[in-house]
This record gives structure tokens, C-alpha cells and sequence, in this order.
């Protein structure tokens, strides 16, 4: 039994021995296996330190004005923006804000401001809204024209290439030169339209022009509240429509133009960082501002031409043979102007007749006779109705 029992035990070592080696020599061999599928990665992959990259061309080979214009003529920029600030509005005789000596805010000292903005100020503006009228009837947009800047803008517009024109001015020039709604961001609003502050109700705009040049504070028949021009004052939030496509449009723009502006007023001065890096961008300014007063000698991204932005403009025209086309433009602006003056003063005299008309009629009742209304008629001078009352007076038997 003994003898039996030690066969026993020595067969089941000797299957574990064996059982161990098979354990072993599998466990090698998958080591073995897995190791040569490693090598054969790693031989398959070419490691380096950084991914290989392609060096970026420069926007422009140099940063001059006749690089841009060779660029928009060869097809190079097709997506263009124009960012346009006060300075473009000059020329039509819409004096800028901030000139010493010259500018709105200056003029406006007579009405003792507490700080010239003030005048853009909401709240200000619903305590004393005096000194923004006499503003408004100094820059209503019926008294001026638009300037060969925005006739270019334009031009850049029937050329197929201008993608959207952003400007901080209020005046509506850029709607004059024929610029369409859809490629206009007025980012502070304009007089363009006009509404009550406080119920939003919209009012007709020749009826707060007569308002305005009568020295009169316009109100709401509804609410009495006060009715002012859609320009964004300070405190409100500017147009849906600047916050809606800056973002696609900046991310599309392939050249950008920053004319007449002094980029101070945010937001609107941000969109000058808005272009991708690699995207030129054209100061055209009385003097250097932003970005581009840091700009380095070797940076051929950014072009500077300082000097009047109108004559600057020409001569980019000039450069892209559109110098023709830009002064029939200019033409085709200055008669419609006229048209529209001549209108409007055949309104005004025909309104202010009327209203002599009334005047003399309240002389002649307090009177007790008859004026000679025949000297009333349309289009006759205020002199010659005051002169006809002034003979009657004369001629009048005494009682």
C-alpha cells in the first residue's frame, strides 16, 4: 500500500512539472509574439518632436496701398470690410466730436454739459433733452451729402467684394450713397428711424424734423414720453443686428479698411481684432490709432495711409482704374442732393406761407377789416407778405 500510494504522488509531480513547462513555454512564446508586434509598430511610426507644418505666406509682400489694390484687382480679397467712424463724414461738413475747437462736443459747452457725452447720455437725455435737439437740428442728415468715401464704400458694393460696412456714424450718409440695408451695420443707430423712448411706439420722421427745427421738445401722443432718433445712447444696448453678424463676418472677411475713426468707443473698436491673424488690415486716418500705432516695421499685415481720408480714398480708386466710375458716383450723389434741397425748401416755403397766412388772418380779425389776401399765395416770399400787410396798415382809413 505504502509502495502504491508513493507511485501515485510521484505521477502528479511529475504531470504538474510538466503541466508547468507547457504554462511557460506558452507564456514565453505569447511574450514572444507580443513583442514582435511591438517592434513592428513602432518600426511603422515616425516619431518627431513637433507635426510637420506648412509656413504661413504673407498676406501682402509689403504693406503699401498699391500691394491692396493689386490684391482686390487680381481677385486675392473678395470678402471686405469697412469699419467707418466720423472722420468720413467731415468733408460733407458734419463737424466730427472730439476736434478742439471745432468738434460737436465742443460746441456744445453753451449748454454747461456736466461732461460733453452727456449729450448721448439716456438718462441724461430724459432730465434735460434740450442740448441732444439742438444737436439733432445741427446734423439732421437732410442738410448734407455724402462724401467720395461713401461713394467708394459703395463702389466696393456694385464691385461684388464688399461683405459688410460697420459704422459708428448716425448720420445716414452711407443710406444716401445707396449702400444696401443688408450689407449696412449702423452700430450706434442713426436717423434713420425714430420712436418713443418709453412705449417704442414708431413715429413718422418728417414730423420729428418739423418738431426739431421749431425748437420744440417732440412727445408721444400716447404716452407723453419723449421721441428721439433710433441712435444708441450710452446706457442702452446697441442693435441686435451688430451683435448677430460681427462673428461670421469677421470670421469671412479677407481684408479689412478702418476709416475716420478714432477707435475709443467699445465695442465697436474691438472689431478691428475680430479678422483672422493672417488677414491685412488698411488705416485710413488723419493719424494712428489701436493696433496700429504698435505696429512693427517688418509686420506686413497691417497698411497705414495718414492724411485726409478723402483724398487717400481717391487715390486707391485711382490705383484701381474705378476712378471714373467712383466720380460718376459722386455725380449722380450731388444731383440727387440738390433734388432733395430743392424739395424740401419748396415744403418749408409752402408751410411758412401757410402759417403767415394764419397770422394775418388773427391781424386782420383783432383789426376788424379785410388784408388784401390776394399778396398769400404759394411761393411768394416772406417779404412780400409782410410788405403787403405793412401797406395795408398804411392805407387803412383812421377811425
Amino acid at each position: 500500500m505504502e509502495q502504491k500510494t508513493e507511485k501515485k504522488e510521484d505521477d502528479v509531480i511529475v504531470k504538474n512539472e510538466a503541466t508547468d513547462a507547457v504554462t511557460s513555454g506558452n507564456e514565453k512564446e505569447s511574450a514572444t509574439t507580443e513583442e514582435h508586434v511591438l517592434v513592428e509598430l513602432l518600426s511603422s511610426v515616425s516619431i518627431q518632436s513637433k507635426p510637420p507644418t506648412t509656413p504661413k505666406s504673407k498676406p501682402l509682400s509689403e504693406p503699401t496701398i498699391e500691394e491692396v489694390a493689386k490684391g482686390i484687382t487680381d481677385g486675392t480679397f473678395k470678402k471686405i470690410i469697412v469699419m467707418t467712424g466720423a472722420g468720413i463724414s467731415v468733408a460733407a461738413g458734419i463737424p466730427d466730436f472730439r476736434t478742439p475747437g471745432t468738434g460737436l462736443y465742443y460746441n456744445l459747452q453753451k449748454y454747461d454739459l456736466p461732461f460733453p457725452e452727456a449729450v448721448f447720455e439716456i438718462r441724461y437725455f430724459q432730465q434735460r433733452p434740450e442740448p441732444f435737439y439742438a444737436l439733432a437740428k445741427e446734423m439732421w442728415p437732410s442738410n448734407y451729402k455724402p462724401t467720395i468715401t461713401h461713394h467708394f464704400i459703395r463702389l466696393l458694393e456694385e464691385k461684388g467684394v464688399l461683405l459688410r460696412n460697420y459704422t459708428q456714424n448716425i448720420d445716414t450718409l452711407e443710406r444716401q450713397a445707396g449702400i444696401s440695408p443688408e450689407l449696412l451695420v449702423e452700430a450706434h443707430g442713426s436717423f434713420g428711424t425714430t420712436r418713443c423712448i418709453k412705449c417704442k411706439r414708431e413715429v413718422d420722421q418728417e414730423w420729428l424734423r418739423e418738431k426739431v427745427f421749431r425748437d420744440e421738445i417732440p412727445k408721444c401722443s400716447d404716452c407723453e414720453g419723449l421721441i428721439k432718433p433710433d441712435i444708441t445712447f450710452f446706457g442702452e444696448n446697441l442693435p441686435e443686428r451688430f451683435h448677430t453678424l460681427t462673428h461670421p463676418d469677421f470670421q469671412q472677411c479677407d481684408l479689412l479698411f478702418v476709416i475716420g475713426t478714432s477707435l475709443e468707443v467699445y465695442p465697436f473698436a474691438s472689431l478691428v481684432d475680430r479678422p483672422k491673424s493672417d488677414v491685412p488690415r488698411v488705416l485710413i486716418n488723419m493719424e494712428e490709432v489701436g493696433p496700429f500705432e504698435s505696429t512693427k516695421k517688418d509686420d506686413c499685415r497691417d497698411v497705414k495711409v495718414l492724411g485726409d481720408c478723402q483724398a487717400s480714398v481717391r487715390e486707391l480708386a485711382k490705383l484701381l482704374h474705378w476712378e471714373s466710375e467712383l466720380d460718376e458716383l459722386v455725380h449722380q450723389g450731388e444731383v440727387k442732393f440738390k433734388s432733395r434741397r430743392q424739395m424740401s425748401r419748396v415744403e418749408d416755403s409752402h408751410e411758412k406761407n401757410a402759417t403767415l397766412s394764419e397770422v394775418i388772418h388773427s391781424a386782420s380779425t383783432i383789426l376788424g377789416n379785410s388784408v388784401p389776401f390776394g399778396a398769400v399765395e404759394a411761393g411768394q416770399t416772406e417779404s412780400n407778405i409782410e410788405s403787403a400787410v405793412s401797406d395795408y396798415e398804411n392805407k387803412k382809413p383812421e377811425h
